[in-house]
């Protein structure tokens, strides 16, 4: 998608393409971790078409809901591929905009994101999800239509269309999507290291209750893993091992916000902090875990060799090389016509700004090429967001 000219200036000379870019000096491998947000998903799409340009193709990528979606569509395909199956799913699911033009201003323009809200409620969106025949409420107990008011077979079928899930099982990209299991409410990550991966996976991640349906994977069914975490950040580093990794963690909902004015406030509000990343609270987990293991590895630095066991050596050898994780942060940030319907609004006008904002801010990062570097201190946890530091862009 052309991202150098912004119709929004139109004026404005174009920006130059992106310059590839090295992968940084002891870097062991790039991580993509992307989180759930409906229609904000494109975003995310924006996010990897810079890194694109920038020759940074993730080794692992990881997803919950659409952000599932946007991983499947990344390691699904090959290099060259990717851009475009990303960019003719984002058409494909808006393509029923009957709102072509509009008045501007942000109070027309909150009107039109209604009326799109409103249309993708009564009939669904192309290659999705699309009205059960009979509302739920009115279904019998125990009908499959009884449990969610949409069904999400045209997305099994963009599915199958768009991803080939052999080059997923290949494991040339490491893969992971997370669901939470509906009888136990335990929460289970599917990782091509160890599970074959299907569409019913990506499916399962992204079944929001009462939306859309479970999702049935053996004996078991499966919903949306936002509800229990929206962020697939710890599944990264529990499974990264000794790899120094370069991380770009897209948030779609941001934990900081205004406080509210009005009702639609409230609720856009409310949707920001129930579903926004625990980045914080998964990093300060990881950096007592590191500081932890740096004591272990200095006590049994004291210890005699000849007087440690082999189960101990092992652990110490494993303890001499702690990881390295830099993680660049990219928050969407919610557009003053946005209310709480930002992520079922599929209109094609929201779904490339969202994908032009990634983009920019993704462009924006990487011009901080010592974000990027690895420290080479000995391991531990780096984090910048680009909505704390001058923007050049957009």
């Amino acid at each position: 998608m052309d991202m150098t000219t912004d119709p929004r200036t139109p004026l404005r000379k174009p920006l130059d393409p992106i310059k590839a870019l090295d992968r940084p000096k002891g870097c062991d491998g790039i991580g993509l971790v992307l989180q759930g947000g409906g229609a904000l998903g494109a975003y995310q799409a924006g996010v990897y078409q810079a890194l694109h340009e920038a020759h940074l193709e993730p080794d692992w990528v990881a997803g919950v809901s659409i952000g599932a979606i946007n991983c499947a569509l990344i390691a699904g395909n090959p290099r060259e591929k990717r851009l475009e199956r990303l960019e003719e799913f984002w058409n494909t699911i808006t393509a029923r905009d009957p709102y072509t033009a509009w008045p501007e201003g942000d109070a027309n323009r909150k009107f039109r994101n209604g009326l799109s809200a409103m249309n993708a409620m009564l009939l669904g969106q192309p290659g999705f999800f699309q009205p059960n025949a009979q509302n739920a409420w009115f279904a019998p107990r125990g009908a499959k239509a009884a449990t969610a008011f949409y069904d999400t077979s045209p997305l099994h079928k963009t599915l199958e269309k768009l991803v080939d899930f052999d080059l997923i099982n290949d494991g040339q990209v490491r893969f992971a999507v997370g669901a939470v299991n509906v009888s136990s409410a335990n929460f289970a990550y599917f990782d091509n290291a160890a599970t074959s991966i299907g569409p019913e996976h990506v499916m399962a991640s992204g079944a929001l209750p009462p939306s859309l349906p479970m999702v049935r994977i053996g004996k078991h069914y499966y919903w949306d893993g936002g509800l229990v975490s929206n962020t697939p950040l710890q599944h990264l580093l529990d499974n990264c091992g000794n790899m120094n990794m370069l991380v770009f963690q897209v948030d779609l909902f941001s934990a900081a916000g205004d406080i509210p004015r009005d009702m639609p406030e409230v609720m856009s509000r409310a949707k920001d902090i129930q579903y926004s990343s625990r980045t914080r609270t998964t990093t300060s987990h990881f950096l007592e875990t590191h500081r932890l293991k740096e004591a272990l590895y200095d006590a049994l630095c004291m210890i005699p060799e000849e007087k440690l066991s082999e189960e101990q050596r092992k652990q110490k050898a494993d303890l001499s090389r702690l990881p390295e994780i830099n993680i660049m942060q990219l928050i969407y940030k919610q557009k003053a016509w946005e209310g709480d319907a930002k992520d079922y609004e599929f209109s094609r006008l929201s779904m490339k700004d969202h994908w032009r904002s990634g983009y920019y801010d993704t462009r924006n990062t990487l011009h901080h090429k010592d974000w990027l570097e690895m420290k080479g201190t000995g391991g531990g946890i780096h984090t910048h967001d680009i909505h704390r530091a001058h923007e050049l862009y957009g």
